[in-house]
C-alpha cells in the first residue's frame, strides 16, 4: 500500500464533491510491471493532487511506499488515492499486479464502479490479461484497456489488438491510433473526436491537424470502431449502411452505453512514465465512468438505507485496527452503530480520510466515499456493513484463492508464542489469502500463502509490524508407515516392586490391512483368559504404540486381534494390559516387513494450452503420473491437466509452474492416497527423520 502501514491516500487541492456529483472510484489493473503505480503517479501529477510525479525506482511514489514494496521494487498492497478533474473526484485504487498478490485487488475491484486495464502493447501479456478480463467480464465490471509504453512500441497497433483479442471476450475497440514519427510514436489522433494530438512529456499533449499522410489511416480506423459500436446500436448501424456521418453526440453516447454495460472494452494508448495519453484517459473515465448508484445497483444493495463495503483491514501501531470501506448507499458518520458480516454491532470510531501516510478525521463518509473507519474490531474484509437496525444481505465478495506453498513458522525465542498468535491473526486479517495451519501429522505452525514472494513479504511484515522474528522452515511431509506381512506375537508385561505388582499378558495377531482401510482391532478371546474390562486397555496400548511406529512414523492399515492371553487376579490391571499390548506391538511390527508410505496428491494444474506440453514434463520430473487433460470450462485456449504427484515434489511446484506460463499458471492440490515409497529415495527420508528427531 501507499504507506508504511496501509494504503496512501492523496488528495488534491480543493477536494470534495466540487461539482456536488459523487465520487467515483476507479481501479487501476494489469499484469505484473505493466506501469500501473507510475500510471497512478501520471494521473495525481496531472491532476495537481501532487506537485510532480515520483518513481518507483527512485522510490518516491505515492505508491508502493511500504518497506516490503521499496525493497523488492514491485506492488504488494494496495495503493488508494483521491484526485479532483474539471471539478469531479475520483478514488484511484492501485491493485498490485503480481498473481501473487491479486487477491488484493480482487476485493477491492467488488465496489469499484470501474477497471482501467494497463498493459503493455505486448501479444506476450495474453495469458496475464485474460486471467484479468476474465474476472472483470464475469464480475460485470465496466473496465477499459490502456495500452502503456506505447512510446516504446514499434509493433502496428494494427497488428497488436487483434493479438491481444483472445484475451477477451468482448470487443476490444480502439479509440486512439498512434501517430509514428521515425518508427516512434510520438502521438495520437482520437478517432471519436477525429482529433489529432502530439505527446509533450509530462505535459498536456498539443493538438493539431491530422497528417495528410495519416487521413486515409484514420478514416480506416474510424469506421472499424463505428463498425463495432453499431453491433449494439442499430440506428448506428443504419447510419453506416446509409453512409451516413454519424453525428459525434451519438458515438460518445453508444461508447459511453456500451462501456458501461460491458459490451465492450474500449482501447486507449500512451506513456504513464512520460505523461503521455493521460489527459485523455482521464477525460474518457470522467465522461463514462457510472457513478456510485450504478455499482450499487450492480451490487444489489442501492434499496438500503445505508451499504458499505470493506475492502480492506488495516492493523496500524497508532490507530489500532481500520477498516478501509467504501460507501455505496446513505451516509456513515462518526459514532454510527454498524452490523454486518458477523459483526452484531459495532461503533465507529471515527471517520478518516486517507491523506498522505496520515489518515485525517473528516465529516460522515457519503455514498461514492472511500474512507478508513476505526475500531470495528468484528469486521472483516470483505464484509458489508450498515447502519440500519434490521441489517443487510452480504454482497458476494470473491473467495481467496486455495494456498499453493507452505513454510514453516519456528519461533526463536519461546517467549513470543503469544505475541505470535496475535501477530499471525492480525497478518491473516489483513490478508486472507494468507492461510495458518497447524498439521496433526507433523505437529508443525505452517503459513501458506500464494507463492514465495507472498511468503517473504509476510514474514517481513511479522518482524517489523509486530517484532516478531521466526524462523522459516521447510514443510515436514506427514509420511506414514504400515506392514507386508502378518505376525503373531505375545507380549507379557510383568513387574513386581513392593506390595502390589503388574501383570498382563496378551496374545496379538497383526496383519497388513488394504490401503485406505485405517486401524481395526477385534478379539476372540473365550473363557475370560483376557477379563472384558482390560480388553480396551488392550486396545490402548496397541494404538499408542502406532502413534510411532518402528520406521518412526504413524502405523496406518493394520488389524489386529487378541487372540489369547493370562491374567492375576491381584496385580493385573487397566495399566498393565495397556503395556502388554504396547510390548507386544513394539516387538512383532519390525518383523512384519515395515515399508514407508508417502500421501500422494491429486492435482489439477490450470495452464494456457502453448504450456501443457512443458507442464507434463514438469509432472514426470515429480515423479507424477498424468491422468489426463482437458479443456479449461470457460476459459478460451487453457487446458487442465489433471495428476497424481507425491506431496513431497509438490513443495515447490509453483515456481517452476509460473515460470513455464510466464506467471500465470496455478494449481489446486488434494489428498488421494498413501502410496508406498522404497529403495534410495526412502532411505533418504529416513535419514533426515532419524537427523530431525535427534
Amino acid at each position: 500500500m501507499g504507506q508504511s502501514d496501509g494504503p496512501r491516500g492523496t488528495t488534491g487541492a480543493g477536494s470534495g464533491h466540487t461539482s456536488g456529483r459523487s465520487t467515483r472510484c476507479i481501479a487501476l489493473i494489469g499484469p505484473f510491471l505493466s506501469g500501473k503505480t507510475t500510471l497512478l503517479e501520471a494521473i495525481l501529477a496531472r491532476t495537481g493532487a501532487i506537485p510532480r510525479a515520483g518513481a518507483v525506482a527512485d522510490k518516491t511514489s505515492v505508491g508502493d511506499a511500504s518497506p516490503e514494496a521499496r525493497d523488492h521494487s514491485m506492488s504488494v498492497e494496495l495503493n488508494i488515492a483521491d484526485a479532483n478533474f474539471l471539478g469531479d473526484t475520483f478514488t484511484f485504487v492501485d491493485c498490485p499486479g503480481s498473481i501473487e498478490f491479486q487477491y488484493e485487488g480482487a476485493g477491492a475491484l467488488t465496489a469499484c464502479d470501474a477497471a482501467v486495464v494497463v498493459s503493455e502493447p505486448d501479444p506476450k501479456r495474453v495469458p496475464a490479461l485474460q486471467v484479468i478480463l476474465k474476472q472483470l467480464e464475469d464480475r460485470g465490471i465496466p473496465h477499459l484497456l490502456f495500452l502503456n509504453k506505447i512510446d516504446a512500441c514499434t509493433t502496428p497497433i494494427r497488428e497488436i489488438i487483434p493479438a491481444l483479442q483472445p484475451a477477451s471476450t468482448k470487443p476490444l475497440v480502439l479509440r486512439q491510433i498512434p501517430i509514428w514519427e521515425n518508427g516512434v510514436a510520438t502521438g495520437f489522433i482520437d478517432l471519436a473526436l477525429e482529433r489529432a494530438f502530439l505527446f509533450r512529456k509530462n505535459a498536456p499533449s498539443e493538438m493539431v491537424e491530422i497528417r495528410a499522410a495519416d487521413i486515409e489511416r484514420e478514416k480506416e480506423a474510424r469506421f472499424h470502431m463505428l463498425e463495432q459500436l453499431a453491433d449494439y446500436d442499430d440506428d448506428l448501424m443504419e447510419a453506416l449502411l446509409s453512409d451516413a456521418a454519424p453525428e459525434n453526440g451519438m458515438v460518445f453516447a453508444d461508447l459511453s452505453r456500451e462501456f458501461e454495460h460491458g459490451l465492450i472494452c474500449p482501447v486507449l494508448i500512451g506513456s504513464a512514465q512520460n505523461g503521455s495519453g493521460i489527459l485523455r484517459l482521464l477525460k474518457a473515465i470522467r465522461h463514462e465512468v457510472p457513478f456510485v448508484e450504478t455499482t450499487a445497483r450492480r451490487l444489489k444493495v442501492e434499496n438500503a438505507k445505508s451499504a458499505a463495503f470493506v475492502l480492506k483491514t488495516l492493523h496500524t501501531g497508532h490507530g489500532g485496527k481500520l477498516s478501509i470501506a467504501r460507501v455505496l448507499t446513505g451516509e456513515l458518520p462518526d459514532g454510527a452503530s454498524v452490523s454486518g458480516g458477523e459483526a452484531v454491532e459495532e461503533r465507529v470510531a471515527g471517520v478518516h480520510a486517507l491523506k498522505g501516510e496520515e489518515t485525517q478525521k473528516r465529516a460522515a463518509a457519503q455514498a461514492g466515499d472511500t474512507v478508513a473507519l476505526g475500531r470495528l474490531d468484528g469486521v472483516r474484509t470483505g464484509d458489508t456493513i450498515t447502519a440500519e437496525k434490521s441489517g443487510i444481505v452480504q454482497i458476494a465478495a470473491p473467495r481467496p484463492p486455495e494456498p499453493v506453498l507452505a513454510s514453516g513458522i519456528g519461533l526463536k525465542d519461546r517467549k513470543d508464542e503469544v505475541k505470535l498468535s496475535s501477530a499471525l491473526g492480525k497478518l491473516i486479517e489483513e490478508d486472507p489469502s494468507l492461510v495458518i495451519e497447524h498439521n496433526k501429522d507433523t505437529h508443525q505452525v505452517l503459513l501458506k500463502g500464494q507463492g514465495e514472494m507472498h511468503l517473504r513479504v509476510a514474514f517481513e511484515r511479522l518482524k517489523r509490524k509486530y517484532g516478531v522474528v521466526v524462523d522459516r522452515q521447510k514443510r515436514q511431509v506427514p509420511y506414514k508407515e504400515t506392514i507386508r506381512k502378518p505376525i503373531e506375537i505375545r507380549g507379557r508385561h510383568k513387574k513386581q516392586s513392593g506390595g502390589h505388582g503388574q501383570f498382563g499378558d496378551v496374545v496379538l495377531t497383526i496383519r497388513p490391512q488394504p490401503r485406505g482401510a485405517g486401524f481395526a482391532f477385534d478379539d476372540t478371546i473365550t473363557g475370560g483368559v483376557v477379563p472384558k474390562q482390560f480388553i480396551p486397555s488392550v486396545e490402548i496400548g496397541v494404538a499408542d504404540y502406532m502413534k510411532h511406529g518402528p520406521l518412526g512414523f504413524p502405523v496406518v492399515d493394520v488389524a489386529v486381534t487378541l487372540t489369547d492371553g493370562s491374567f492375576h487376579t491381584v496385580d493385573s490391571s487397566d495399566m498393565a494390559f495397556r503395556q502388554a499390548g504396547r510390548l507386544a506391538m513394539s516387538e512383532g511390527l519390525p518383523k512384519c516387513q515395515p515399508v514407508l508410505l508417502e500421501p500422494v496428491m491429486a492435482v489439477e494444474i490450470s495452464v494456457p494450452s502453448e504450456a501443457t506440453a512443458r507442464v507434463n514434463g514438469l509432472i514426470s520430473q515429480r515423479r507424477g503420473q498424468i491422468l489426463g487433460f482437458d479443456a479449461r470450462d470457460g476459459w478460451p485456449g487453457w487446458d487442465v491437466v489433471s495428476a497424481h504427484i507425491p506431496e513431497a515434489e509438490i513443495e515447490d511446484l509453483i515456481v517452476e509452474l509460473r515460470s513455464a506460463t510466464a506467471g500465470v499458471g496455478t494449481y489446486t492440490a488434494a489428498f488421494d492416497h498413501l502410496a508406498e515409497l522404497t529403495g534410495r529415495l526412502a532411505d533418504q527420508v529416513l535419514i533426515s527423520h532419524g537427523e530431525a528427531a535427534e
